[in-house]
């Protein structure tokens, strides 16, 4: 190796310095560093004679310090990567032979295994080819196309209705509330003349429009309910009868109240309506300025908001800022504010709703009749029906079995024609050159054989190539042992340093 690749003298300019004289090192120096893009060395000494051209000097010593005498020989050309494979020339295998060399049904045309994949819409598309013989099914693809479109249509309304779901949809029905008192005469001499009070309602034309609607019981529409009569016949401690919803409240058709007497008494009946979502009444200036009486939270800040837009009391200069006119300057007592200070200075304008006020005379004094009755006509808030439709239409699955099953029908419908096209171009490759077509359809078999027996590989000891001498005389050959032996000797060096570092550390 010192023939082919000469080193530099001793004591010339290129000549690496002597090293300075010491104790004898107990083990091998490391090796010089490697700039990053410098060729892998290969000390030539350690190998014997190779077709690669390495020099056969002696093998040094484990503990020889410094590189080896002659410098670094240069590795072997990397050998050429292998011809890729010719591309198949050979046509499609017909489905009577397919079956037969691959019975599970994992051969070239889909099945088996093959049929178990996820379905696609891009699986439905006819070939090209099929389109040019068969004009007619330009008509398939045309509807192809429209389904493709209406599923998107679809898709998107589905989630604009579950957009719209995400906000309270409400709509105003009047309730009737009939109020009716019945007297009941005492009988006999200790007999002890009674009333009886009824609060019942009902929402109107409720059933017209959809009699298997289930009804909903009056007493949901309101948080509370109460009923005072005549302090001054019932004492103040019998007065008041109260209604308060809970958690555990069960829902009814209405409210009786009972007691004894022969009087007419006077009655107020306080009725506060059950919000959802909570609605706030406003401060009374801010009512008039903003022509909202009671609604939510949010629907007062929007209307503050495009009360401020409308007479341009945004700041110019800090958009961040709201500057008061003189109607909002005296309903919040300041003449500038922030956007986000908005809705805690609201906290302070906004207070309960009231209740519903209703005065009732009682009639049990001559002339009466049995019966009394009143009715009153408030407005109520109820979930728009359109909601209940817009949940059926999402939670609707009746129609996605039959879906499936048509979708299956057609992709079992496109493969099989896919497999009557390549039996066809099969066939008919074949009818132009029988003889041509046989034997490369037998060599490309016969390739393919050797392939999944391993026998077809140039680069593995039992292909065809390794029983060739000149195989194993190329240039890869040496790289291949000399990196194997390097690894080797590499890996003996780091073994013997791990061995003597506890050596090392009791000294």
């Amino acid at each position: 190796m010192s023939a082919r690749f000469p080193g530099p003298a001793a004591g010339s300019p290129g000549a690496p310095a002597p090293l300075p004289p010491g104790p004898p090192a107990r083990y091998a120096a490391a090796p010089p560093p490697t700039p990053p893009n410098a060729p892998r060395p290969y000390p030539g000494p350690n190998f014997p004679q190779q077709r690669g051209g390495f020099s056969s000097a002696p093998l040094p010593a484990l503990g020889a310090r410094g590189p080896a005498p002659g410098g670094y020989a240069q590795p072997p050309p990397r050998p050429a990567p292998p011809a890729k494979r010719p591309p198949d020339a050979r046509s499609p295998m017909p489905p009577q032979l397919n079956k037969q060399m691959y019975p599970s049904g994992e051969g070239y045309l889909p099945g088996g295994a093959a049929a178990k994949r996820k379905k696609r819409l891009a699986d439905k598309v006819l070939p090209q080819k099929v389109r040019d013989l068969v004009p007619e099914s330009q008509a398939y693809m045309d509807l192809l196309a429209f389904e493709r479109k209406l599923d998107a249509t679809i898709m998107r309304k589905r989630l604009d209705i579950q957009e719209a779901l995400k906000r309270p949809m409400k709509q105003k029905r009047k309730l009737r509330i009939f109020i009716s008192n019945t007297f009941y005469p005492g009988q006999g001499d200790n007999a002890v003349a009674s009333w009886e009070l009824r609060v019942e309602g009902r929402l109107l034309d409720d059933s017209k429009n959809d009699p298997n609607k289930v009804k909903r019981k009056f007493s949901s529409f309101f948080k509370s309910l109460v009923i005072e009569l005549d302090k001054e016949l019932y004492g103040p401690d019998n007065h008041l009868v109260e209604w308060h919803r809970t958690h555990t409240t069960q829902e009814t058709d209405g409210f009786q109240v009972k007691r004894p007497g022969y009087k007419n008494v006077r009655c107020t009946i306080l009725l506060l309506l059950d919000y959802q979502p909570l609605q706030l009444k406003l401060d009374a200036r801010l009512a008039r300025l903003l022509g909202v009486h009671t609604q939510t939270r949010p629907v007062v800040v929007n209307a503050l908001w495009h009360y401020a837009r409308t007479h341009r009391l945004q700041d110019p200069r800090e958009r961040e800022y709201l500057v008061c006119d003189k109607y909002l300057e005296q309903i919040f007592g300041c003449s500038r504010m922030k956007l986000a200070e908005i809705p805690g200075r609201l906290s302070s304008l906004l207070h309960a709703p009231d209740p519903i006020v209703i005065n009732h005379v009682i009639g049990v004094e001559a002339p009466h009749d049995a019966k009394q009755t009143a009715c009153y006509d408030i407005d109520v808030e109820v979930d728009d029906s359109l909601k209940a439709q817009m949940n059926a239409f999402l939670m609707n699955t009746s129609n996605q079995q039959e879906i499936m099953q048509l979708d299956t029908k057609i992709h079992d419908t496109v493969d099989t024609i896919n497999q009557l096209k390549t039996s066809r171009e099969f066939f008919l490759s074949f009818s132009k050159d029988p003889q041509l077509f046989t034997q490369k359809w037998l060599v490309s078999q016969s390739r393919d054989l050797k392939t999944m027996t391993g026998e077809g590989s140039s680069t593995a000891a039992g292909g065809e190539g390794g029983r060739r001498a000149e195989w194993w005389g190329g240039a890869w050959c040496g790289e291949g042992v000399s990196r194997y032996l390097s690894s080797r000797a590499a890996a003996r060096r780091r073994d013997l340093d791990l061995a003597a570092r506890p050596a090392l550390t009791r000294l």
